[in-house]
């Protein structure tokens, strides 16, 4: 630069380092900051902007947290847009609270907090799961004068999505047009996809209709939503169309897309189609991942083809993509399918020294093997390893243990029977999905007042029944009467959850 005659001036500074920010150039970017500090050149906010949003796309935040404080220590008053790349980068990294000290602190300014700050606090909050924060947020944006632009809708739509609200998301993304947001592609996408997803095909088609007819095109995630759609409702034909259509319409398929494919062909049992297709995806420069082949070993597994499973793993291994918790889960099912509920053993134990936590569908298949193995003791310690993980049983898990002990004979060797042990179940314990650890498939508003219950429980008599008594049951919209309980050991420690719908536990 200098040789050219260049002057070394903040502004050259800064654009070069939103270049090399840009093209993911870091060593580039933080070598000519150092660079301006031997020139003598005085960095300005904008210059220090740049740095802070390099490091926030490195990962960095905590360096670009040190550039933020060094340029207000050098007595440079820090402006918007300053504040909105540390926000960013610190929402994309989860810390909720240090963003929200940022955002306070631009308001006891009277730093102007613009839509895209909004929409990146509200992005990092439904990543989080955090909804009801992003949407208070929104009413916030709007009692300052933002009205809440197509992203801000997509980022709620999103995170009511990802917490399976997609009726509610449906709802939100519909009302956009009616207040005068015109939807993007990514709205049209994500309506696409929760029809998609509900089986709804029709109003998939004609919101892509309607999106075309209005001069957006749609885009690769706009037809892996269709194609996985087909697939996960078994219609092949039509999944294999919109790949056509894709393909005549010049969009390009990327890995999600090839990936979608070889699970749909897989599922239908067609691994010459799925190893085709793994094939003509490589051949045409889309590199597979870990889901890929995933998608691949899973097929292999659920046709107990283990020789097949393991063979693609080691592909997989060798191209330097590393397995990850759904790989193993597909490995450790196979194997408890196939009925080597070792090997399957010697799967789930290698995960932790992979770094990998097992999942409930993990702990659920082995726990299954054992069972079916007779192995009852193994299979009831490995579910209080479950509980003691932090790992919430499901219906699966309880009905996967709770079917060895009450039909197959007594857990008597590994317990002895104890004093009575009662559990009160009270309306706190939520809705729709679980009371507490107790999986049950009906909402508890719907419950009678009964539904408050004392239940008793024996453990394991010599018949190896389990005997429950109870002060009352529960009756649900159905009509149909049903029981809740839990069951400790004789130090007060969880050993089983249960309802009457998961179990075939008998009762008086």
């Amino acid at each position: 630069m200098e040789k050219e005659g260049w002057d070394f001036d903040p502004k050259s500074y800064t654009l070069l380092i939103k270049r090399y920010s840009t093209f993911g150039e870091f060593g580039e970017m933080k070598r000519l900051f150092m660079e301006i500090e031997e020139k003598g050149v005085k960095p300005d906010v904008h210059l220090y902007t740049s740095m802070i949003s390099g490091y926030c796309k490195l990962g960095n935040v905590r360096k670009a947290y040190q550039v933020f404080d060094e340029m207000t220590e050098r007595g440079l008053v820090p402006d918007g847009h300053a504040y909105g790349a540390l926000i960013n980068g610190l929402c994309k990294a989860g810390l909720m609270q240090e963003a929200e000290v940022l955002v306070n602190e631009m308001q006891s300014k009277g730093i102007w907090i613009n839509r895209a700050i909004f929409n990146t606090m509200m992005d990092g909050y439904c990543k989080q799961g955090n909804v009801d924060e992003a949407l208070r947020l929104q009413r916030i944006m709007e009692d300052e004068g933002h009205e809440p632009d197509a992203n801000a809708y997509n980022i709620i739509a999103t995170g009511l999505r990802k917490l399976d609200l997609h009726d509610e998301a449906k709802r939100l993304l519909l009302s956009m047009v009616d207040r005068g947001v015109a939807p993007n592609v990514l709205s049209y996408t994500s309506l696409i996809d929760i029809y998609c997803k509900q089986g709804y095909f029709f109003e998939a088609k004609r919101i892509l209709s309607e999106m075309e007819t209005k001069g957006i095109k749609p885009s690769t995630g706009t037809y892996n939503a269709l194609i996985d759609g087909y697939f996960k409702h078994g219609n092949y034909i039509e999944a294999k169309r919109a790949f056509i259509e894709m393909e005549t319409k010049g969009v390009k398929p990327n890995t999600t897309t090839y990936t979608a494919l070889i699970d749909g062909y897989c599922k239908q049992g067609d691994f010459v189609k799925a190893k085709r297709t793994l094939i003509e995806m490589e051949s045409t420069g889309v590199k597979p991942n870990t889901n890929t082949y995933t998608a691949l070993i899973d097929g292999y597994c659920q046709k107990g083809m283990m020789n097949e499973a393991y063979k693609l793993r080691i592909v997989m291994e060798s191209k330097d993509l590393i397995p990850n918790v759904y790989t193993y889960t597909s490995l450790v099912h196979g194997e408890c399918k196939s009925g080597n509920v070792d090997g399957a053993l010697k799967f789930f134990n290698e995960m932790p020294t992979k770094g990998l936590v097992p999942n409930v569908v993990t702990y659920t298949a082995v726990i299954s093997g054992l069972s079916k193995e007779g192995r009852s003791g193994e299979a009831l310690r490995l579910y209080n390893q479950m509980i003691e993980a932090g790992v919430i049983p499901d219906a699966a898990a309880c009905s996967a243990l709770s079917d060895n002990w009450s039909c197959k004979g007594p857990l008597a060797n590994d317990y002895h029977e104890t004093e009575k042990s009662t559990e009160t179940l009270t309306r706190s314990f939520g809705t729709s999905q679980k009371m507490g650890n107790i999986p049950t498939d009906h909402n508890i508003d719907q419950l009678k007042p009964s539904s408050n219950l004392s239940i008793v429980c024996w453990k394991f008599p010599e018949n190896g029944v389990l005997k429950l008594k109870t002060d009352g049951s529960y009756c649900p919209a159905s009509g149909k009467s049903g029981m809740v309980g839990v069951l400790r050991d004789d130090r007060g420690n969880l050993i089983l959850v249960f309802s009457s719908a998961s179990s075939c536990c008998s009762s008086t």
